[in-house]
């Protein structure tokens, strides 16, 4: 008999395999890879190597993935990265950096362990039942080769997973009428997002786009005079992670409630072994 899905057990991997998936972005590799391959700006680096499993695009189509990006911000970047460096060109870039990042993170120990092979086996095998339609970042990651290498693989699963529940969740903002700005706004208002700070530096808003969507999340009711959530502002939050849940639970219960929860555990001391070598910048997250 199959064991039921503890209840958030889906979103509770994802909380570990994400950031694991989200090293490199934070690490001088990145910078140094794309540098030697004619792309230097930080932004241009991020669009490029996010965006290039999906093949030359526009400018267009990087905002409607990419969701809180403002497009200003990225048609400064895109399709000018491709006169630069192809798409193929970039992702074996950004496979050297996700390379010399965990190398440097996590010490060849790790990287060599059983532990790491078991998680890229279990991440992989919980990604079979991840679906295309509609999940276009997923989509075009899953036509990529997988890895040989474990740590590789380890990463290129824990992608499939972090851009197939990514895709899902910008159905649910989209269905709670948020817009980019209002979702980066009430996410930080949990205190789990995204620094105010951070936000304005990477995603291209200014201080007034973020106070005019503070305002407009008030006359909804969703943020009180403190920019707090209200309990309509957390109970549309939760309602956002539950349908998000919903929309990717394919994925964990193909992999089913022991595999979850193991894949979780192997996760989770993989991310505090980065964490600890200093994976990402102080004051990242949280209201500041």
């Amino acid at each position: 008999m199959t064991t039921p899905l503890p209840e958030r057990a889906g979103r509770r991997c994802h909380n570990v395999l994400n950031p694991l998936h989200s090293t490199h972005y934070f690490s001088p590799d990145l910078g140094r890879e794309l540098a030697d391959i004619g792309i230097e700006d930080s932004n241009g680096a991020y669009f490029a190597v996010r965006a290039a499993a999906m093949g030359p695009v526009g400018p267009g189509t990087v905002t409607a993935t990419f969701y809180n990006f403002r497009h200003e911000l990225v048609a400064r970047h895109v399709p000018e990265v491709w006169k630069k460096a192809s798409p193929e060109t970039v992702l074996a870039a950004r496979a050297r950096a996700v390379d010399a990042t965990w190398r440097r993170l996590l010490g060849e120990d790790v990287l060599a362990s059983k532990e790491v092979a078991e998680a890229a086996e279990l991440a992989l095998r919980a990604a079979e039942a991840c679906t295309r339609t509609a999940r276009p970042l997923y989509a075009a990651h899953a036509d990529l080769p997988v890895p040989d290498a474990p740590h590789l693989a380890l990463w290129h699963g824990a992608t499939l997973l972090r851009e197939h529940r990514g895709d899902g969740h910008l159905a649910a903002l989209l269905d709670a009428e948020l817009d980019p700005v209002e979702a980066l706004v009430s996410h930080t208002a949990t205190g789990k997002g995204m620094a105010p700070k951070w936000a304005l530096g990477t995603r291209g808003w200014s201080r007034a786009h973020w106070d005019a969507a503070v305002e407009r999340l008030r006359e909804r009711g969703l943020l009180d005079a403190e920019g707090e959530l209200t309990e309509a502002g957390v109970a549309l939050r939760q309602e956002i992670e539950s349908r998000t849940d919903r929309l990717d639970r394919a994925p964990y219960e193909h992999l089913g409630a022991a595999g979850v929860e193991r894949l979780t555990e192997l996760a989770r001391g993989i991310l505090m072994r980065a964490l600890a070598a200093g994976a990402f910048p102080e004051g990242m997250t949280g209201k500041g």
